[in-house]
């Protein structure tokens, strides 16, 4: 971008802000008196708690549990996990699950309890009913893991919707995580998490809450097992937690507490108990399984708000290929469209988009554009025009279109809870097929409109399709983006169907994983938003999104060489490796911050293209079983305290484990490690744990471990597939899974496992199948041998 692009560019966003100036308090304003005369006035309200078992009615995978004042549905599916509602609620409708609900598991049967209680007995898990109310969840040896008192309900006097609360106890010694994208984390310590997806409209850095994506997602670890519990109702709420405390010698335990609040909507949950590998594998058969991201969606991507014109981009991509650096995608933002107005393009900055497009294509670099859902307020903006024709956006409950202030100003939005709109907004994108982009990021989908004062969405009282059913911004808030991105994702498979979509969003909600991922929104710029870049993608991960990362370097102000280059080497062993900045922040091309850093940079970038086999695995064994790429360092031991605790390091898949440096100055760093032998990937120095160890990580890189015996497909210098083998302790075994390229069609291919082993004195690896064991037909290297 030259001198007089810049200028431009912030004249715009200048002239932009200054309309919203001019507006925000107008449109405020409209929004309070909207919700003011739509939406009811709560008055008196009456409480309610189920009051005692009058009977019940026996069914598949469990019954109904009738009191005198509520009933209780519950059931255990087939594939294990425990559904229960309260006043009627069923599993569906459900903007969470996958298709249709799971059936009942036929050997699940609801008899009688002690003290006038009832109880359903299953494989996994038995559930117990108190005469009041009370829903207990036990292993199947009897050790408690979670206990929810009767519910209570607020209902307005003359009528409407009720809202409602749930207290729950867990195990003294349990720890909580999810809940979504959280700066604080993962862990989730004593504190009260809205569940309301919003724009901070600041860069956000730990203790921000809420952020662009909150799911009512908890998963609790214990020493006597790990549960996820799922409140599904998408109205606004919090949850208060509060860990447990375990009672010094003859003391007794203080157990851990849970309070879920919300609005309204149903209150209905479900429960998946196990192992964590189970607890995500169950979890993704009721919400669906990960999209695969297409290969190069692996890769490096680099992103700007202000390339500005073609020029610029084409300096940049030089930039990285004059300097040997890898890159696989170049992101445009807002400032590539004509006036900020979705699925446009300003041809006189980038007059032949279609033709950069190829040109990058030819280079192995993909284009991936950005897209918002505000719809410029214009007769003749085509998309207004259009989207007015099939009566796809918002009203009020007057019927009058709801209207905001986004970046081309004053915007109408598009209500994605209706199928009917939500085909129209999928065939927009033949437009961005057309100029030759291959991926979508969609941002600003919470939905945000800026306002003023209050709460930068629509009006409460905004009116929605909901499927059908009708209702309004209360309930549809959370899940806008979630329908958004089903939208593009239903509308791209239609356009291109021999091509996987690639889709990312700002926001989200149970579910997102089916139809992409998430970024870390715009984090700040700080040590501080380093390591809540962690926290998010870990959680993300645990909530059943598994392809996520942040903007490296932070959204906003300029970081130091340090930490810029510490945030490039924890960002390329993350899904979405990705840098990105503002438009008024410093730049985050690694050759700006000095020849040291650059050096170092490349080594970071190379060693992300060395493992794009092994991204591809994990990516395809995410969609086969939900396993997060990113995983805690307790994911194989939860019973392991000392891990559980451990919040600065993580898995990659099974074999690497990523030690990020996360305070400035730091040259070492101590390392929690899990059971086993684990070897120093650059010196292969062995270490034994469980131990925690200190390691060294010079500004060149940041430790990385190996897995003993663990089989990496990684890429050789010549471009093809090698297996990486470390040595397994003698007496031992291990393994891996290797996936070959399938391209970016629908093709699943299988995985192959590979085995290493010692016989005798020598190290053997082999493929394992149907027909036995088999020699690999790719290059071996093994490392670790020294130690073996």
């Amino acid at each position: 971008m030259d001198g007089r692009d810049l200028v431009r560019s912030i004249r715009v966003v200048g002239s932009v802000r200054a309309a919203q100036g001019l507006r925000t308090v107008k449109a405020a304003w409209r929004r309070r008196r909207a919700d003011a005369s739509a939406l009811p006035s709560r008055g008196a309200e009456r409480a309610r708690v189920p009051g005692p078992v009058q009977e019940v009615e026996p069914g598949p995978g469990g019954g109904v549990v009738r009191f005198s004042r509520s009933e209780l549905r519950i059931f255990v599916a087939v594939n294990g996990a425990v559904f229960w509602g309260w006043d009627g609620a069923s599993p569906e409708p459900s903007y969470a699950l996958a298709g249709r609900c799971p059936e009942p598991d036929p050997r699940a049967v609801l008899e009688p309890d002690k003290d006038g209680g009832w109880r359903v007995v299953a494989e996994r898990v038995t559930v117990v009913v108190s005469r009041h109310g009370a829903v207990e969840v036990l292993t199947p040896g009897g050790m408690t893991l979670r206990r929810d008192l009767p519910p209570r309900w607020w209902e307005p006097v003359g009528g409407g919707t009720a809202r409602w609360m749930q207290r729950s106890e867990v195990a003294a010694d349990a720890r909580f995580f999810g809940l979504g994208g959280r700066a604080s984390g993962p862990r989730l310590r004593e504190g009260t998490y809205r569940l309301w997806n919003t724009d901070p409209g600041r860069a956000f850095g730990p203790g921000d809450d809420p952020l662009y994506i909150t799911m009512p997602v908890q998963l609790v670890v214990a020493d006597a097992a790990t549960h996820l519990v799922f409140h599904d109702t998408s109205w606004d709420g919090t949850v208060t937690l509060r860990e447990g405390e375990e009672g010094a010698g003859s003391g007794h335990d203080r157990a851990g507490t849970c309070e879920v609040r919300t609005d309204g909507g149903p209150l209905r949950c479900w429960v998946i108990v196990g192992t964590p590998a189970r607890v995500l594998l169950t979890w993704a058969s009721l919400t669906g399984a990960p999209a695969l991201p297409p290969a190069w969606a692996l890769g490096h991507h680099h992103a700007r708000w202000g390339f500005g014109s073609e020029q610029e981009v084409r300096r940049i991509v030089s930039g990285y290929q004059e300097r040997g650096l890898p890159l696989d995608a170049v992101h445009l933002d807002i400032d590539h469209y004509d006036e900020h107005q979705v699925f446009t393009v300003d041809h006189e900055r980038f007059p032949k988009l279609p033709v950069l497009a190829e040109e990058l294509r030819r280079d192995g670099i993909r284009l991936v554009s950005i897209v918002d859902p505000a719809v410029k307020a214009a007769e003749g903006n085509a998309v207004y025009d259009g989207g007015a024709a099939v009566d796809a956006f918002v009203r009020d409950a007057s019927g009058r279109l709801v209207r905001g202030v986004v970046w081309p100003g004053e915007a109408v939005f598009p209500d994605f809870t209706h199928a009917r709109v939500r085909e129209w907004w999928g065939g927009l994108y033949e437009e961005r097929l057309a100029q030759g982009f291959s991926g979508f990021w969609h941002d600003m989908n919470e939905p945000t409109s800026f306002a003023a004062f209050g709460e930068s969405t629509l009006p409460r009282s905004a009116r929605h399709s909901l499927e059908g059913r009708g209702g309004d911004h209360r309930e549809a808030h959370n899940v806008y983006a979630l329908c958004m991105a089903r939208a593009a994702y239903e509308g791209l498979r239609e356009l291109d169907p021999e091509e996987r979509p690639f889709i990312f969003s700002r926001s989200g909600w149970a579910g997102l994983q089916r139809y992409g991922g998430t970024w870390s929104g715009d984090v700040a710029t700080g040590w501080p938003g380093l390591r809540a870049s962690l926290s998010l993608v870990m959680g993300l991960g645990l909530c059943g999104v598994p392809y996520s990362g942040p903007d490296v370097g932070g959204f906003d102000g300029s970081p130091s060489p340090e930490l810029y280059l510490r945030w490039l080497q924890l960002g390329a062993y993350l899904p979405l490796f990705r840098t990105h900045a503002s438009l008024r922040a410093g730049r985050r091309e690694p050759w700006e911050f000095g020849a040291d850093v650059l050096e170092h940079a490349r080594v970071a970038l190379v060693e992300r293209r060395r493992l794009l086999p092994y991204f591809m695995m994990l990516a395809h064994l995410a969609r086969r079983t939900g396993a997060p790429y990113v995983r805690p360092l307790w994911w194989a031991a939860p019973e392991d305290r000392a891990l559980r605790d451990c919040e600065d390091a993580f898995l990659l898949g099974d074999s690497l484990l990523v030690a990020p440096v996360l305070d400035p100055g730091a040259d070492r760093r101590a390392v929690q490690l899990p059971r086993g032998r684990w070897y120093d990937t650059v010196t292969e120095q062995a270490y034994e744990g469980p131990a925690q160890v200190l390691l060294d990580a010079p500004l060149s890189r940041i430790p990385v471990l190996a897995r003993a015996g663990a089989v990496v497909p990684v890429r050789g210098d010549d471009g093809g597939l090698e297996l990486e083998v470390w040595a397994p302790a003698r007496g031992r075994s291990g393994g891996g899974l290797v996936v070959q390229d399938a391209g970016d069609g629908w093709d699943e291919p299988e995985l192959e496992r590979y085995v290493a082993r010692w016989t005798r004195r020598r190290l053997v690896v082999e493929r394992e199948g149907e027909g036995g064991r088999s020699e690999p037909p790719y290059p071996v290297r093994v490392r670790g041998l020294k130690e073996g």
